[in-house]
């Protein structure tokens, strides 16, 4: 068997999200739905559109203005106090990060200078999209053909990301999970990277931005969730799905995979 991951940048960027730290407390950033709260025009940490360091920063001022010491947060405060307070990542949002850190490593700059934002009307509409990438960047951004290329899933590698549009459903929202790593049957043989032989993607594992509602208020964040392939599967809902190590836990995305327009793609300076 031959693994294959992100790069050490794009992994910080993950784990800097899956074990968020302040003071002594860790806790996984919260998902943030924009479509609930509503917020317009205001910093990235408070619409899902936050790094790591622009969350840090929003709640160091947070806990600044109500005397709170954050030395003495535990890890479920910690969650609370960045929930109470939506602070929080959405799933294009995280996905712009991590992909953004594996396009800098790879030698090909911040993701803003290739992004067409395809959605942005009119000039002031490219201009501000230009100045705001972060914030005008969703899924259909990323899943258009004006920026990424669907792969086939015996091509798949890191740096790839499922994309899960609904044509018009409004009763689910866009979603994105980005590949993180791969384990491939053919040792030394990874696609992309050998010129000889084959190899056969085995296991896909991804992370991503996401509220289940048996998360609950508090319970909502950075999962990560495995994709196990047999040589029959030719689709990912062919796959065994599983989050947190059962299959339970991936029911909901499963399930969302398999009504939606669901594909692998990679962005094309990738």
């Amino acid at each position: 068997m031959t693994t294959s991951t992100l790069s050490t940048k794009s992994l910080l960027i993950l784990d800097q999200y899956v074990h968020f730290r302040f003071g002594s407390a860790v806790c996984s950033v919260p998902y943030f739905n924009n479509r609930t709260v509503g917020a317009r025009a205001a910093l990235r940490a408070t619409i899902g559109k936050g790094s790591p360091k622009d969350i840090q920063e929003e709640l160091q001022s947070i806990t600044v203005k109500n005397h709170i010491d954050y030395d003495s947060l535990a890890d479920e405060s910690l969650k609370k106090l960045l929930v109470d307070n939506n602070l929080g990542i959405e799933c294009s949002g995280f996905a712009y990060y991590v992909l953004n850190a594996e396009s800098e490593e790879r030698g090909k700059g911040t993701l803003d200078k290739h992004l067409r934002f395809v959605k942005a009307g009119g000039f002031l509409g490219k201009i501000r999209a230009k100045l705001r990438p972060v914030e005008n960047c969703d899924v259909a951004t990323f899943a258009d053909d004006a920026n990424s290329s669907m792969i086939p899933i015996n091509e798949v590698r890191p740096g790839d990301f499922i994309s899960m549009q609904n044509d018009g459903d409004e009763s689910e929202r866009d979603h994105i999970l980005v590949v993180t790593e791969i384990d491939y049957d053919n040792p030394g043989m990874i696609p992309g990277q050998n010129s000889t032989g084959n190899s056969r993607p085995t296991k896909i594992y991804y992370s991503h931005a996401v509220a289940y509602p048996e998360d609950g208020k508090y319970g909502t964040g950075i999962k990560q969730g495995l994709i196990e392939l047999s040589a029959e599967c030719k689709t990912l809902a062919d796959g065994l799905w599983s989050e947190n190590g059962t299959t339970a836990n991936a029911t909901r995305i499963f399930n969302r995979a398999k009504k939606s327009r669901t594909e692998i793609r990679r962005l094309k300076w990738f």
